[in-house]
């Protein structure tokens, strides 16, 4: 996973996914998709390019979602399937990584507000 091609790739895998959880469709049911995958491409090269193309505060959107430990424990594991099943190499954990660093992170910060 080296490429926005590659990035692009695993969002679209893992947002197939989403929509089709029973657990986390429901809460991605009012997103316009055709806005939100190129954010959602933009936010993951960012973090695992370096590209810098994503500007904003994504935890600002999710809180008027009403998450929880649930939510975040499926986010994870949907995400860990995706880059599994298509994605090998350092690049392939980083993303897990920081997938999981989020996951923790945003999880603590709901439970503090």
């Amino acid at each position: 996973m080296a490429t926005r091609q590659h990035v692009t790739e695993l969002v679209d895998q893992f947002y197939e996914k989403v929509r089709s959880d029973g657990t986390l469709a429901p809460l991605f049911a009012h997103i316009h998709w055709q806005n939100h995958l190129p954010v959602m491409y933009n936010f993951w090269c960012s973090l695992l390019l370096g590209d810098l193309s994503y500007q904003g505060n994504p935890f600002a959107k999710h809180i008027p979602l009403g998450l929880n430990g649930n939510h975040f424990d499926c986010w994870l594991r949907l995400f860990h399937e995706a880059v599994d099943e298509h994605f090998v190499g350092p690049m392939a954990e980083e993303a897990k990584s920081r997938a999981t660093q989020i996951a923790s992170v945003w999880r603590w910060k709901l439970e503090v507000n």
